[in-house]
Parts: structure tokens; C-alpha cells; sequence
């Protein structure tokens, strides 16, 4: 059997030397991510695919690598492939579940900061050369005693409540299953309804994974449905939003910004995804954008790729790596 090994993007060479003791390692060593054809043509006869946000697991590209066994995600949210047809195949898939939850519940706090205090247009007029000391101007609001309403209670979204209790405001959440009586009154937080958590949140946070439930779930009635003058803040996928509303939203005034993470053109498995980050976005003064670096932390991004490579190991040595998503994979013959 196969016991090819592909890694889709960069990783540390340390990964790959472990990898290297259980099979032959074919690297992306490059920025830039493999094409699909690239990719297709790596993998077709390979046991394992180290896959990232960039890759597309589809029926396709699994029929055209009859060899697959693993498809281990460096990732925790795994929208961009496509479970069903991996088990249907025989393939295992794992994912990093807990890894990214600290990184990216503090970069959160990092953009509500930067969104309240106008930090973009703060350093625009420093590096305009235009500062000439202290004047009565961009003053912004504060996190301090301020409602946040986070939909969506995973381990991001309770790692935001924590985060944010030092700040002494409301916490407030939405999500279909209640946390348990013990975890919310450790974070402080009320489960509200949708409606509820619009009307009252000065902050509005999306911690939801993306799912044809949530796609496009932040549209133009959301946003005016939404408390007057509140902020709206997505590290978390950015096919959550309709970009264009939110453009409209935050032009009209309704919307007194917007922070993101994350945009709906990273998200591959959309046939329909956008080629660009919404222009209305880029414009704005009252947008803070960040190029998808919630996990960008060098020992976390380390430890995932580790994690990665563990299951690929695991299942190459025949046994069952923790992280699997779908087991009933393993019941699967192998096709190759």
C-alpha cells in the first residue's frame, strides 16, 4: 500500500522529518498554496493529504487519488471538505479541534479594541505625517461596560466571553444548545434570543462554524435588526456575511463598524465565492481588516502542523488518531 504523504501548504521542516520516518513526503514549501491540478497530481497516489483552509476535498479530488486513507485538516472548522464523500471512500479526516481557540478569541479582542478606538484612521493620520500632537478629535467608544452579544457558544465563542470578562460589561450569547448552568456562570453569560442579542449588543461577535444553515446568515435584515450605532465582528468565516450588505450598512451609518478576519472569498468550497474582498469594505474608515491571522501565532501554527502530522502517522501505523471526525471511514476497504 501507498504511504505517500502530501503536505498542501508550508509547514516546518521539523513536520516534515517526522513525516518522513513513515512514508515519502511530497512539500509545498512555497506561500502560495497548491493548485487544484498541482494538488490533484501530488496526491493521486498518495496514502495521506495534509490539507489547510486552501484545499478543496471533494468527491473529485478524492476519486482521482484512489490511494487516500487520511485527509488530516490543519484546521478546526473544516467547511472546504466534503465529509460524506470521504467516508463513503474510506478516508479518515481529522482536524486540530482546540489549538486555534486561544489565538483566535484574543485576536477578537484585539479587533473589538482597534474597531472601537479607530485605530485605522488613528495610524492613517500618523503616517499622513498629519500628527502634531493631542487635539479633540477620533474619539471612539470602549469595551468597558459595553453589552457584547457573541452568537455562537464553541470553544471560541466561550473563550470570548472569558476573555472579555475583565472589562465589566453585559455578556450575552445566543446559540441552539445552552451552555450548562456551571459554564455560563463562570463566564457571566445570559443566553438570549437572536432578536434579543441584535437589539441589546453594542458589540455583535460571530463565532459559527460555516454551514448552509449559516452562509450568508448576516444579511441586510440582521444588520437593521441590529441596535443603532453597534459594531459587528467576524473571525470566524466570512461567507457568515453578505459583504456587500454589510458595505451598505456600515455607508448608511446603521453600522458604526466592522472587523474581520476572515472573508467570504477564502471560502473554496463556494462555487459562488467571490474573487475579492468586497471593495465597499476596503474603503471604509470604519472597517479594521486583518488577512485571516487568528491562528498566526508561530508555536501554535507549529503545534497544528504537528497535530496534522500525528494522525497521518497514526493512521498509516493502522491505528485511530483522536481528532477523527467521521470513524466509520475505518470500517471502509481500502481502494488502493
Amino acid at each position: 500500500m501507498s504511504s505517500k504523504i502530501v503536505v498542501a501548504n508550508r509547514v516546518d521542516e521539523a513536520v516534515l522529518d517526522r513525516l518522513r520516518r513513515v512514508g515519502e513526503v511530497v512539500a509545498n514549501g512555497q506561500d502560495e498554496p497548491m493548485s487544484p491540478t498541482a494538488l490533484r497530481a501530488a496526491a493521486a497516489d498518495a496514502a495521506a493529504l495534509m490539507a489547510f483552509m486552501t484545499e478543496t476535498v471533494d468527491a473529485a479530488l478524492l476519486d482521482a487519488c484512489p490511494c487516500l486513507r487520511i485527509v488530516a485538516a490543519a484546521l478546526k472548522g473544516f467547511d472546504n471538505l466534503d465529509i460524506a464523500a470521504c467516508t463513503e471512500r474510506g478516508v479518515a479526516v481529522t482536524i486540530v479541534p482546540d489549538l486555534l481557540t486561544e489565538p483566535t478569541a484574543e485576536l477578537t479582542l484585539g479587533l473589538m479594541i482597534a474597531l472601537a478606538r479607530n485605530f485605522r484612521a488613528g495610524e492613517a493620520h500618523m503616517r499622513a505625517g498629519a500628527f502634531a500632537g493631542w487635539r479633540p478629535h477620533l474619539y471612539g467608544s470602549t469595551l468597558q461596560g459595553a453589552t457584547v452579544g457573541v452568537i455562537g457558544a464553541g470553544a471560541v465563542g466561550r473563550a470570548i466571553l472569558r476573555l472579555l470578562s475583565g472589562f465589566r460589561g453585559r455578556r450575552i450569547y445566543h446559540d441552539r444548545q445552552p451552555l450548562d448552568a456551571a459554564s455560563a456562570a463562570a463566564l457571566g453569560a445570559e443566553r438570549v434570543s437572536l432578536a434579543a442579542l441584535q437589539a441589546a449588543s453594542d458589540f455583535v461577535v460571530l463565532a459559527l462554524p460555516l454551514t448552509a444553515a449559516t452562509q450568508g446568515l448576516v444579511g441586510a435584515a440582521f444588520l437593521a435588526a441590529m441596535k443603532p450605532g453597534a459594531r459587528l465582528v467576524n473571525p470566524a468565516r466570512g461567507s457568515l456575511v453578505d459583504e456587500a450588505a454589510v458595505a451598505a450598512a456600515l455607508a448608511d451609518g446603521h453600522l458604526a463598524g466592522y472587523a474581520a478576519d476572515t472573508f467570504a472569498m477564502e471560502d473554496w468550497a463556494r462555487p459562488d465565492r467571490p474573487a475579492a474582498v468586497h471593495p465597499g469594505l476596503l474603503a471604509s474608515d470604519k472597517t479594521v481588516l486583518t488577512p485571516h491571522i487568528g491562528s498566526a501565532v508561530v508555536a501554535v501554527r507549529a503545534a497544528i502542523a504537528e497535530s496534522a502530522a500525528d494522525s497521518i502517522i497514526t493512521v498509516l501505523q493502522g491505528g485511530v488518531p483522536e481528532t477523527i471526525v467521521n470513524p466509520d471511514a475505518l470500517a471502509v476497504a481500502a481502494r488502493c
